[in-house]
């Protein structure tokens, strides 16, 4: 190990040092906790006494070779603090934990699992250019095991089950809430104690290496959300790890967090290493395609607060910790779930920014549910919060998003947010769906948001399969189906940080609640006209200069998907005369229409 590297902060592989390791026939122990005044190790290979580590003299660094251990074991460090109090800790850099209530470190070593994934690997990118079209779940409540106490299926089983789905509805992506070890199943994973353990409620390390392989060998990139804001209170974890703030600030007001977990100092070298090494950990040695970054806003300000000024060594940590696995993994994704204003998130490093690929959209996503919230009267009012995105979208490679955190809490489900009775929900969520798509940016959407989910997400419960029954949600599945399709197959639709690729065709129509938008190549365009009113908008003449032939791709309210409009019956018109067409359209209320144009020869 390159100590003076770890010291400088610079270290992105700790883990290949630090934590238990096998050397032959036996296992190495290796922690660092520079304030102890002595370790031991506890575990299954020798009946739970202590037995102590060496201290490497004033180098922070604590080790212990035992004979006996053996991989699959569990084990604790007991740490003895400055002042002599002991506390058992789980090991940092452990590999494998064991279930909740349970604390103990499990020996694993890495580089068992083959993967066969390397046709993907070699032609895997960020998507800049191509479609990304990500579903957004919870591990443990996508869907539930009847057999097992807990509900849990294993990773390699639930990849059986995810990928048809994911193939059938035509996503390009799968993102998983954080599989890092957790203490509480109600944090969902954003509470860490465990940064490279994979969570055992789905079982072993093994198997989520098989998990990320079988999506590959599918063609479907894996995305893991990654915590490196705050972790858990627990005492076996890295609270107070040598007995002293280690690893978190040792004052409250800086040091705990608004979800009452303990904030990381990122302006020591040992916290720098450990993140960026826990990150590089899941990009290299599971094969993820990205990591999506949590609560970056309350990395760049202190506590997210903008009044608090900016956090200078934290975006510091930030843009080497980027810059460091962009030159590892070139062509996995980074994305930042930030709500800031914050300029230059996605921009490069060697530019000034924080070199993220990819920036959640959080304001058109509360602008967009808000209007659709609305009752239609005032729309003509709020008119222009559908057209605000694109005052500042250039600035940064937005990516949209109706995410796990607008389906819980008393926030209602996607489709209950839609405005009126049951059954005008579902019209307005399927224009608004087609609004998604036409609008740049790259897409997520969280389980259950595809089939019209009505009830709260829980991670207790699995998603309410039971309700495509019902043919009205069933109609809007293969709607969200239908579409997702064409987005993958349209390259229009994929050029998002072009500028020249996206054009306002109207939106000054605020009495009629109309908005027209074109995603423009050299001789094709595709044109969304949509009317969000809940009166039928007859008539409607939209003026598109150049010479084009039409082909309707998707209506919304087409009866196959439970609307009213027969297919081929549109009521849609395009007239052409010299160097100019005209599209005259009736639009039923809440409704949206998606036509392709080609140039004619």
């Amino acid at each position: 190990m390159n100590r003076q590297e770890f010291y400088d902060g610079k270290m992105f592989d700790a883990y290949r040092y630090l934590g238990a390791h096998k050397e032959g026939d036996r296992i190495r122990f290796v922690t660092y906790a520079p304030k102890a005044s002595k370790i031991s190790v506890i575990g299954e290979f020798n009946g739970w006494k202590e037995e102590f580590f060496e201290k490497d003299g004033q180098s922070g660094f604590f080790q212990f070779v035992s004979d006996q251990a053996r991989e699959g074991q569990m084990y604790k460090y007991c740490i003895y603090g400055p002042d002599g109090k002991m506390q058992e800790h789980c090991d940092p850099y452990g590999f494998e934990m064991e279930l909740r209530p349970g604390a103990c470190s499990i020996i694993r070593e890495l580089g068992n699992y083959e993967f066969h994934d390397r046709s993907w690997m070699e032609k895997r990118s960020v998507g800049i250019c191509e479609a990304v079209n990500i579903y957004e779940m919870h591990m443990g409540s996508w869907k539930m095991n009847p057999e097992d106490e807990n509900g849990w299926y294993h990773y390699d089983e639930i990849a059986e089950m995810l990928i048809p789905y994911l193939k059938k509805n035509h996503y390009t992506h799968v993102e998983l809430m954080p599989l890092s070890e957790h203490p509480f199943d109600g944090s969902w994973g954003y509470q860490n104690t465990g940064f490279f353990a994979p969570t055992k409620r789905y079982g072993t390390p093994d198997q989520l290496m098989k998990f990320v392989d079988l999506l590959h060998q599918a063609d479907i990139g894996v995305i893991m959300d990654f915590v490196p804001v705050h972790f858990a209170v627990d005492g076996y974890g890295l609270k107070l790890y040598d007995g002293t703030p280690l690893y978190e600030y040792d004052n409250r007001d800086t040091g705990e967090s608004e979800w009452g977990s303990c904030n990381f100092i990122h302006s020591r070298r040992e916290v720098q290493c450990f993140l960026q090494s826990a990150a590089n950990y899941w990009l290299e040695e599971y094969h993820f395609d990205g990591i999506r970054m949590d609560a970056v806003s309350r990395l760049i300000y202190w506590q997210g607060d903008e009044n608090r000024g900016v956090n200078d060594t934290a975006i510091k940590f930030l843009k080497d910790f980027n810059l460091g696995l962009k030159q590892r993994h070139p062509t996995a994704m980074l994305i930042a779930e930030d709500s800031t204003s914050y300029p230059g998130v996605t921009a490069p490093i060697w530019k000034g920014g924080l070199g993220f690929d990819y920036k959640w959209d959080l304001g058109w996503m509360h602008d967009t549910l808000e209007y659709f919230q609305t009752a239609p009267e005032y729309r003509s009012r709020d008119y222009h919060k559908l057209t605000f995105s694109m005052m500042y979208f250039w600035k940064e490679h937005y990516m949209l998003e109706f995410c796990h955190d607008e389906v819980v809490h008393g926030k209602a489900t996607i489709l209950q947010k839609m405005y009126g009775d049951y059954e005008d929900k579902f019209p307005q969520a399927r224009a608004m769906y087609l609004y998604m798509m036409m609008h740049p940016g790259k897409k997520l959407n969280f389980m259950g948001n595809e089939f019209g989910q009505l009830r709260e997400w829980t991670e207790k419960q699995e998603q309410d399969w039971m309700i495509l029954k019902y043919p009205i949600h069933d109609a809007f599945h293969r709607y969200m189906i239908k579409l997702n399709d064409i987005y993958r197959k349209e390259k229009e639709l994929h050029y998002d940080y072009d500028s020249e690729n996206f054009k306002w065709l109207d939106c000054h129509q605020e009495e009629r609640c109309i908005y027209a938008v074109g995603r423009v190549s050299e001789n094709r365009m595709l044109a969304g006209i949509f009317n969000f009113s809940d009166q039928e908008q007859e008539d409607y003449e939209l003026e598109i200069p150049g010479e084009w032939q039409q082909e309707i791709l998707l209506h919304t309210d087409w009866m196959d998907y439970g609307g009213e409009v027969e297919k081929g019956k549109e009521n849609c018109s395009l007239s052409v005369k010299k160097h100019q067409s005209k599209l005259t359209i009736t639009l039923p209320r809440y409704s949206g229409i998606f036509i392709a144009l080609t140039r004619k020869e």
